[in-house]
């Protein structure tokens, strides 16, 4: 019989050969105030304070001065006491391989079913920094997303980094676990950030199922926890990307919300002392989310890629709201999702002329650009007709282009509900079908 011992042989190394303290001088304004360990900590770096009741507290440094640091903490601050002693622990990163794969994990890479689960050989730091943008591949091809919409007017490339905008109620989670059930990748990482805690079973064993999970890792952080966690959960599940891509497989990385993980860096970065500005984001919300997106895309020549789908919280449609808005300029491409389409019954309830994949035209050939330019055209004649359609005020014969709109848009929106399980091929030709169109070569 053969026994692995290199899990507990990783586990021991781990183990710090030496262990610094300091303690506790201030509680205040959410965060606590450390003497003694500021010539050797850093910004993010984690400690333990061990309370007089012997309870222990983990946090986070996010400030630091001459003569101190300021750390909040990953739980309430009640029973800390001045003088409490606290420890500056080490920072281990990701480090999953195939045992992660239908696991559910925490920020920490702690897992939440229940079973043990040991680290990987290989491990990539939370924070990491994006691939040398010189040294990146291009977009790799069309990938099948099992949805006909997805695979023809919005399609993803491989290594290309995709936002959902959404408000509450309109199909955003199934929308995600459908193209997390269907889209080609080897691995499907999923972040779910602030989400309510009785939805994380209900996501893994109903939207993703036993068929999503069988190649899935969800990294887990709960609305009410500290938005230290909130905010590691999003760099947890990139640094799990990563360790994947870097051993050539094909990841899809799926966050759900980067609006939350905003809003939990915006409550630290207060906290911290960063001035607020845009509508109350610190300035480094911009940076922050971009620095994100970049470490997602096409890998460098030799590893693998990351497809990324980061979904975006919008009140009430709003585009312009800040995280909308710095989301949608360093992604490449926006899906929006639109209530009033959702409220007619159609899945997704995407509005097409409102959503962009910026694959296009490029990973489409001349005759399926043409198709997808007569689909979206007809599409918007007839939207924006609607409402003098359906009150009854136009007249057929009136133009030539709303009475052709009228009769291909039946077709087209019962297109856009489609699964499609054969592949992207055999979507555009079901496209072109529809419209009276010459099939597209290939």
């Amino acid at each position: 019989m053969h026994l692995d011992f290199a899990p507990l042989t990783r586990a021991l190394a781990q183990i710090p050969r030496r262990r610094l303290f300091g303690r506790v001088a201030a509680v205040d304004g959410g965060t606590v105030g450390v003497a003694g360990l500021q010539a050797h900590a850093g910004i993010g770096d984690l400690v333990e304070i061990t309370q007089r009741s012997g309870a222990i507290l983990g946090g986070e440094v996010v400030a630091l001065r001459a003569d101190g640091l300021r750390v909040m903490t990953y739980g309430a601050a009640d029973g800390l006491g001045i003088g409490d002693r606290v420890e500056l622990v080490a920072e281990h990163g990701a480090a999953p391989d195939e045992s992660w794969l239908g696991r559910v994990v925490d920020a920490f890479g702690k897992p939440l079913d229940g079973r043990p689960l040991f680290d990987g050989a290989q491990s990539a730091p939370l924070r990491a920094a994006p691939p040398a943008a010189a040294s990146r591949k291009a977009l790799g091809g069309r990938l099948s997303t099992g949805l006909a919409l997805f695979n023809t007017l919005l399609p993803i490339a491989r290594g290309q980094r995709l936002g959902v905008f959404a408000g509450s109620g309109v199909g955003k989670s199934t929308l995600l676990g459908a193209l997390a059930r269907g889209i080609e990748a080897d691995v499907v990482v999923y972040a779910l950030i602030g989400e309510r805690g009785r939805e994380l079973r209900e996501f893994t064993e109903q939207v993703l199922g036993p068929e999503g999970m069988a190649r899935a890792v969800v990294v887990a952080a709960t609305s009410d926890q500290s938005p230290l966690v909130k905010r590691r959960a999003a760099w947890m599940a990139m640094a799990v990307a990563e360790c994947f891509r870097d051993q050539g497989r094909h990841v899809l990385l799926i966050t759900d919300s980067i609006t939350r993980f905003a809003e939990a860096h915006r409550e630290v970065a207060l906290s911290a002392g960063e001035t607020p500005s845009l509508r109350a984001f610190p300035p480094s919300t911009a940076n922050l989310i971009a620095h994100l997106a970049e470490r997602a895309g096409p890998g460098p020549a030799g590893a693998g890629d990351i497809t990324a789908i980061f979904s975006v919280l919008v009140a009430g449609s709003d585009m312009e709201e800040p995280v909308a808005d710095i989301t949608r300029g360093v992604l490449d491409g926006h899906i929006v999702l639109d209530r009033e389409i959702a409220e007619r019954g159609r899945f997704p309830a995407v509005d097409v002329r409102r959503s962009v994949s910026r694959a296009l035209p490029a990973i489409a050939s001349k005759a399926e650009n043409e198709v997808l330019a007569r689909a979206r055209r007809m599409t918007a004649t007839y939207e924006n007709a609607a409402p003098m359609i359906q009150a009854g005020l136009y007249s057929p014969g009136a133009d030539p282009a709303v009475d052709e709109a009228i009769r291909f848009y039946p077709k087209i929106d019962e297109f856009f509900t489609m699964q499609a399980t054969e592949g992207v091929a055999i979507s555009y030709l079901e496209l072109a079908q529809r419209l009276n169109m010459r099939p597209p070569a290939g």
